[in-house]
This record gives C-alpha cells, sequence and structure tokens, in this order.
C-alpha cells in the first residue's frame, strides 16, 4: 500500500501526459516529500521511525521522477528500495527483539560486538539506501536527479536541488542510525544491553537473502530497466517521445553528476564524526536557543500533526458530534424513527386509554361523531366526483387558500 501511489502514477503515464499541470503538480509534490521527510527523519529517536521517515522520503523521489516523465525509473527506484528497506526494516527488528523491545536508539548503543550479523547487514542496507557508489540504490537514485537536472526546466532543477540536499539528509540520519544504535558507547540499561543477542531463526534466513540484492540488484537490472532502447515495460508505461530525455542526463556537466554522491558521502562521514568522537558538539547545539528552536521543529514534524488536528481533525470532531451524531442520529433519525415511533403510540394509546371512562353518553357520543366523519367523507367524495375537470378544483383549493389568507 505504501507504494501503490507511485504505481498507480506509472500506470497512468498515458494519462499524465496529457495533462503537463498536472505533472508540474506531481513534481513539485514529490521533491517537497523528498526533502520534508529526510528532514523529518533528521532528528527521531525511534528506530523504527527514522526508517519510516526514510520510506517517505524515498517516495518522494519516485514520484517526482514519475513527475518528470521518468516513469521507469521510477519504477527502477521502487524495485531496488523495496530489496534494501526491506532488509532495513527486518534488520530493525532484530535489533529491537535483541534489546528487549527497545525502540529508542538513545538507549541503545555498543550493539556491534552483540549482534555482528544484523549490524553487517543493517550497514548494508544503510549504504544501499545512502546511494553509496556501486550498491543498489546508487544506479537508481543517481539515475532519478540526474535525469531531473538534464531536463533543463526550472521545475527540474527546483527538484535536482531538493533532491540533492535530500541525500544529503539521508545520508546523515542513516549514519546516525548506525552510530547510535550499533558504534556509540552502550547507554542502555545494564540487564537489556548486557544480555542482547541475536536470534538465528527464519529472519536471519531472509536477511542473508536480501542482503545480496540490497548489493547488486542496481548494476543487475539497470540495463534491462532502464536502458537506452529497452522495452522492459512494453506498453504498460507510456513514452512521450517528447519528453525523452535521457540522453541528455548523459551529456550533463560532470559536477552535477558527481554532486549528490559527493554530498552523501560528506553527510555520512560529518554524521560518523559527530556521533562518535566530537558528541559534545551536538550537545552544545542542542542546548544553544536556536539549536533548541531547530530540534523541536524537526523532532515535531514541521508541527504538521498539531496543524492538522487543530485545523482539520478537531474540526471534523466537532461537527460529527454536533451534526451528524446529536442533530441526526439522535435528533432526526430517532423523531423519525424508534424513539419517535414509540412516542407517537404511547402517546395515542394513552389517549385512547383515557377516552374509555365508562360513561354511556361518551361511548354514543364517539360513535355519533365517527358516524357523521363517515357521511361527511362520503359527501366530499361525492362533490369531488362532480368536478371532473380538475382544474377547476384546484382553482378551488386556491381560492379557497386565498379567502383563508385574507381573512388573516
Amino acid at each position: 500500500m505504501v507504494t501503490a501511489g507511485v504505481f498507480l502514477i506509472a500506470r497512468s503515464s498515458f494519462l499524465y501526459e496529457l495533462a503537463p499541470n498536472g505533472l508540474q503538480l506531481v513534481t513539485t509534490l514529490g521533491a517537497c516529500t523528498a526533502f520534508f521527510a529526510s528532514s523529518v527523519g533528521l532528528l527521531q529517536n525511534d528506530l523504527k521511525r527514522v526508517i519510516a521517515y526514510s520510506t517517505c522520503s524515498q517516495l518522494g523521489y519516485m514520484v517526482f521522477a514519475c513527475g518528470l516523465s521518468d516513469y521507469s525509473v521510477g519504477i527502477f527506484h521502487l524495485a531496488n528500495h523495496a530489496v534494501f528497506k526491506a532488509l532495513l526494516f527486518l534488520g530493525a527488528g532484530m535489533v529491537i527483539h535483541a534489546v528487549n523491545d527497545e525502540q529508542d536508539m538513545r538507549k541503545m548503543g555498543g550493539l556491534k560486538n552483540l549482534i555482528p550479523f544484523t549490524y553487517s547487514v543493517m550497514t548494508i542496507a544503510s549504504l544501499a539506501l545512502i546511494g553509496f557508489p556501486f550498491l543498489a540504490g546508487f544506479y537508481s537514485k543517481d539515475a532519478i536527479l540526474e535525469l531531473s537536472y538534464g531536463k533543463f526546466t526550472s521545475l527540474s532543477h527546483f527538484s535536482y536541488f531538493l533532491g540533492t540536499l535530500g541525500a544529503f539528509l539521508t545520508a546523515f540520519y542513516s549514519t546516525r542510525l548506525a552510530c547510535l544504535t550499533f558504534l556509540v558507547k552502550p547507554n542502555g540499561v545494564r540487564p537489556v544491553i548486557g544480555f542482547a543477542h541475536e536470534t538465528f531463526s527464519y529472519m536471519f534466513i531472509s536477511l542473508c537473502i536480501l542482503a545480496i540484492p540490497s548489493i547488486f540488484i542496481g548494476y543487475w537490472l539497470k540495463d534491462m530497466i532502464i536502458g537506452v532502447g529497452s522495452d522492459f515495460f512494453g506498453a504498460a508505461i507510456y513514452t512521450n517521445p517528447k519528453s525523452l530525455h535521457i540522453f541528455d542526463g548523459e551529456f550533463i556537466e560532470f559536477c552535477y553528476k558527481i554532486l549528490p554522491v559527493a554530498l552523501s558521502i560528506i553527510g555520512a562521514t560529518f554524521s560518523f564524526i559527530l556521533y562518535n568522537f566530537q558528541s559534545s558538539i551536538l550537545f552544545n547545539i542542542k542546548i544553544s536557543m536556536l539549536g533548541r528552536k531547530i530540534y523541536t521543529f524537526l523532532n515535531k514534524k514541521w508541527f504538521f500533526d498539531k496543524i492538522y488536528n487543530e485545523f482539520f481533525s478537531q474540526f471534523f470532531f466537532k461537527f460529527s458530534y454536533d451534526v451528524s451524531y446529536k442533530a441526526i442520529d439522535r435528533g432526526a433519525f430517532e423523531i423519525m424513527g424508534p424513539s419517535g415511533l414509540s412516542a407517537v403510540i404511547s402517546n395515542v394509546a394513552y389517549k385512547l386509554h383515557k377516552a374509555q371512562t365508562g360513561s354511556l353518553y361518551h361511548y354514543a357520543l364517539t360513535i355519533l361523531a365517527i358516524f357523521t366523519f363517515i357521511l361527511g367523507m362520503r359527501q366530499i367524495w361525492l362533490i369531488f366526483e362532480y368536478f371532473v375537470d380538475y382544474r377547476l378544483f384546484v382553482l378551488l383549493l386556491i381560492s379557497v387558500f386565498f379567502v383563508l389568507n385574507s381573512k388573516r
């Protein structure tokens, strides 16, 4: 379900190519998502939450690749990402299981020697996610950024620079995850960290299977899926010859080709040095006024949850309680439904009960009134039959209506 949107955009490529404004919106949203999610994952402390925001960021890359009409490249990154992200999530599960279901990375550390196999596969997955040269993520993410710059439009360059900055942040928080979990000194409680161990089960086999394609699948599949002249997708993806710019991506300037990879390596190195050897610098930045505000802003996800809850969730909760629940469910439906019907029947039954006085003249009066009503209805029906022309009857009703209103 996470990647269903990317798949749907690619399968609907023949429709999107007829709506250039829609493609521009897709590109903008994808590029902003890639940067936003990577910035949020930068300072999250929950192990699985960091990986989840990483997934959101990578989906942004796929979406803006599709928005630039590079649908096959977006699907290629989708396939590559599925492998190393599955490895990363399974590895995170192994870590959490090893430390007694603890998910806060600040309470881990020192697990490198305790669970070495999990450390190895998560390192492979993190490097693939970063886009380290010649691993799976390198071939697809690098192709997306090269093609985004190679389209030579203002929107594609906007996507390129946001994606490149997102690559730097991705490398930073991926290395941060590895450092806080495996490399720094133990920060958890002794009974948990001291008895952390690996569980050799079916997950161990799955991690072994996923580690191999996380290294080689990008190299194996690149020419087959996104190579020049490849007909891998056939008619499943529509390629508009007017928007084909794969050749332009091959001949962009070398500095723009190498920039995403260079920033990724710089980000990973910078994070490794800070969290392993210069943690005091991070602490001083965090306790400063500006640093505390930036940390709170990113850790709270740009306050999107607060804005959404204040302006949308609360409004709909109040609306559903006041209108849907009180006015409709407990109001109109109850009045016209069970409660109303029960009240009417009870009221009629009470009045009929009160009419049973036991007096003979009351019963005689009731019989006479009903008999008179029946005879009166018969005479009204005979008069109605006399007026064969219904238009006269309508005019009579209108006249009576005006007479009654005039008397008022």
